[in-house]
């Protein structure tokens, strides 16, 4: 059971407040509703953009790391499609430069020339990186504008092209921190050693005074219904075929998100899931092959990937695979296989839950789903799981027309 307890400011803040009372370490999560979903489709990457953006330096503090290694604390930050997220983790007695730090750069971030540049340049060099110039970077580039039409999610959280982080202006920039990167837009833990009062009475003192700014009330174009099976080709400098097999599924708030990602676990969790032991293992047609869902908080993808053996075509993968899932699709697991997936579940989230970090960064996500409460309903969701669950996620979302396939071939570079 993880504890907590929840306060608002009178700008809209969300505050969250996790004590534990066995680490001298305290963290601070800031998660902003704002994610590559909420940009303009001739204007991607912008999200991206600031989560670097953010580490610039304030209006009264240049440099927002150097405070925080002094005070023996580091941090970091990630954006997806749905979030931006930020993260500190400080010896408990320092809490106060954390605080000083997040908010002032959440009142006055500086929008300099130079830093705009900077981070500009730090974020292409990243889009040439690690999605153009590296085998199957790009394939989430080409892999989301085939499953999705017209949801925002067609495009990644780098942006669909250069191009859009290069014409960026300091207008562009400032409009779209207005509009996101607000208190009424923001969800704030605090994990650590304190007392209720103690954190609210920091929290007031440092974010108090902040303008509440606009909540994102978000409307965002509905994905049509995918009626027919997809297909694309890319051929690339890689070192062996791979193929990725995108099926639609619900949402993160779904009923059936659980049982969607459980089915995804006996597909292709591990080496004991049945993807690896048919496809790898008995009939040797991969090297590699997995099965994962997205977790996206709006309609998102139950994904089948992995890497051919040498000299065995799409064809033949194809062939087989459909085979597998019609299996899933007609036949109950048995429990003993539902038991094993269940205990590799619960362990993996007890192990999770262990840090302060983690506890801090589901709780805020839990918010922002509707309820920071359903972290203590998830073990249970998952336990409650039978196998009459599994076949009815299994026919609903394996079926071949709400499929997109991917298949990277290699190529010679010689």
């Amino acid at each position: 059971m993880i504890n907590y307890e929840k306060f608002e400011l009178e700008n809209g803040l969300t505050v969250l407040f996790h004590k534990d009372a066995t680490t001298p370490m305290a963290v601070v999560n800031t998660l902003f509703n704002v994610g590559a979903r909420d940009e303009k489709e001739d204007q991607t990457g912008f999200a991206h953009l600031f989560e670097h953006l953010m580490f610039g330096g304030s209006v009264n503090i240049s440099d927002f790391d150097k405070p925080l290694q002094l005070a023996g604390g580091e941090n970091n930050a990630f954006t997806s499609n749905d979030i931006t997220n930020y993260y500190d983790v400080v010896p408990k007695q320092n809490i106060e430069t954390v605080l000083w730090l997040e908010s002032d750069r959440m009142l006055s971030l500086a929008f300099t020339d130079k830093s705009l540049e900077v981070q500009r340049s730090v974020v292409i060099e990243e889009f040439k990186q690690r999605y153009l110039n590296q085998p199957y970077g790009d394939v989430w580039l080409e892999l989301r504008p085939l499953a999705y039409k017209v949801h925002p999610y067609k495009w990644a959280t780098i942006g669909k092209e250069i191009k859009h982080i290069e014409d960026a202006t300091m207008e562009d920039v400032k409009a779209f921190f207005q509009k996101f990167y607000c208190p009424s837009n923001a969800i704030l833990t605090i994990a650590g050693n304190f007392e209720l009062e103690e954190v609210k009475a920091l929290i007031n003192k440092w974010y108090g005074d902040i303008p509440a700014g606009s909540k994102n009330e978000r409307i965002l174009p509905k994905e049509p219904e995918q009626t027919e099976f997809r297909e694309k080709t890319i051929e690339r400098e890689v070192p062996t075929d791979a193929f990725y097999y995108a099926f639609k599924m619900g949402n993160r708030i779904d009923p059936e998100f659980y049982s969607s990602d459980t089915l995804s676990d006996a597909l292709g969790r591990d080496k004991s899931a049945r993807l690896y032991i048919s496809l790898k293992k008995e009939q040797q047609l991969v090297s590699s092959i997995g099965a994962y869902v997205m977790g996206s908080i709006e309609d998102g993808l139950l994904v089948v990937s992995g890497k051919l053996n040498d000299g065995i075509s799409f064809q033949e993968l194809d062939d087989v695979l459909w085979v597998e899932l019609e299996k899933i699709k007609e036949n109950l697991l048995e429990k003993d296989e539902l038991n094993r997936i269940m205990n590799k579940i619960r362990t993996s989230k007890e192990f999770q839950e262990q840090g302060i970090l983690n506890r801090a960064m589901s709780l805020g996500m839990f918010e922002l789903l509707g309820d920071a409460g359903m972290i203590n309903e998830e073990s249970t969701a998952y336990q409650s799981i039978t196998p009459e669950d599994i076949q009815r996620v299994a026919k609903n979302i394996l079926q071949k027309e709400k499929c997109s396939l991917l298949k990277v071939k290699a190529i010679s570079n010689d």
